[in-house]
């Protein structure tokens, strides 16, 4: 398996650290969850037929056309390279690196290309993925852009596969609306916004067709009762929304000032930043040393990502840690 955040165990293991005494970073959830309301008894009982109410959500809450929902967009992003015969697959780099594990597993010629030479390789690919915004990055790419790539992919039969991940705060950036037009799928989470990354429920926007043949592979019963319930209450919950959105924008500026403060130039979205930073093993590890478990990143993308905290004693500790990493560095 590939390395993710969240991996709090091991920092305890690792730091001999009790669980409870850490703060957890390493993720760009949202950490003031959505309040999850009771299900109905029998939720744990029955089979999870699927409730026609939870994609009427979804569509109405993304502003798709048609949306499927999943167990977690990682259920996509498993099956959807076995929906294609072997093609020529370009994935965005860095990104989230579940993508490129996966298209490169089912006989697909695989490239990962930088998202400033992406223009260039759509000629090149049957199918282009992207994550917009970028994870880890947080890099953008205009919805015009994208909506151009998406139609000359589609000529020929090929995919755009855009990962909106991390774009709940940004939905003037989605193509969720476009995503009936064939060729285009965009990927949406319920865990990363509504704080429920425990819930694994995702949904995929894309043709009718082409969701049809999705579900067929992923099979029957993919999202469990109690899950499709808490994610009817989120996605109908517009007040909630509105208020989280505020509070999220105004945390994300204030973790992007902090770092500024201490000599970080950093870029992200409402939910994280990120930097390259030489130093990468060395910061990791002088956080986790003071309790403050970070994403680490070695490879393609090295660097440090960091969440929001969930609380004001937790902004302080990692103010101090970044001040004596400053000090200690300068």
């Amino acid at each position: 398996m590939l390395e993710h955040g969240g991996n709090l165990r091991e920092a305890a293991r690792a730091y001999d650290r009790p669980l409870e005494q850490w703060i957890d970073l390493s993720t760009g959830i949202n950490p003031h969850w959505y309040p999850v309301p009771a299900t109905t008894p029998n939720a744990w009982h029955r089979l999870p037929e699927a409730d026609p109410a939870l994609p009427d959500a979804a569509c109405a809450y993304y502003g798709a056309p048609a949306m499927l929902p999943v167990a977690g967009t990682q259920a996509a992003i498993q099956a959807l390279p076995r929906l294609r015969a072997p093609g020529r697959v370009v994935v965005a780099a860095p990104s989230y690196a579940e993508h490129a594990h996966h298209w490169g597993q089912h006989g697909h010629q695989l490239r990962q290309v930088p998202y400033a030479q992406l223009n260039d390789a759509v000629d090149e690919c049957e199918v282009l993925v992207v994550c917009n915004p970028n994870n880890p990055t947080g890099a953008r790419i205009a919805p015009e852009q994208l909506l151009a790539w998406a139609e000359t992919l589609a000529a020929r039969g090929g995919w755009l596969v855009v990962d909106e991940a991390f774009g709940d705060t940004e939905d003037a950036a989605s193509l969720g609306a476009y995503a009936g037009q064939p060729g285009l799928l965009v990927l949406r989470s319920v865990g990363k916004f509504f704080g429920l990354a425990g819930l694994r429920l995702g949904f995929v926007a894309a043709h009718p067709t082409l969701l049809e043949k999705l579900a067929a592979m992923l099979g029957p019963w993919t999202v469990s009762g109690p899950a499709q319930q808490v994610a009817l209450a989120a996605l109908s919950d517009t007040g909630w929304q509105q208020a989280m959105r505020a509070r999220l924008k105004n945390q994300g500026e204030r973790l992007r000032q902090l770092l500024a403060s201490c000599g970080i130039a950093s870029t992200g979205c409402a939910l994280f930043q990120w930097w390259p930073e030489a130093r990468a093993e060395d910061f990791h590890r002088h956080m986790a040393e003071r309790g403050i478990w970070v994403r680490l990143f070695r490879h393609a993308a090295r660097g440090i990502r960091l969440g929001l905290p969930p609380n004001e004693p937790a902004w302080q500790q990692l103010e101090q840690a970044l001040i004596a990493w400053n000090k200690e560095n300068t």
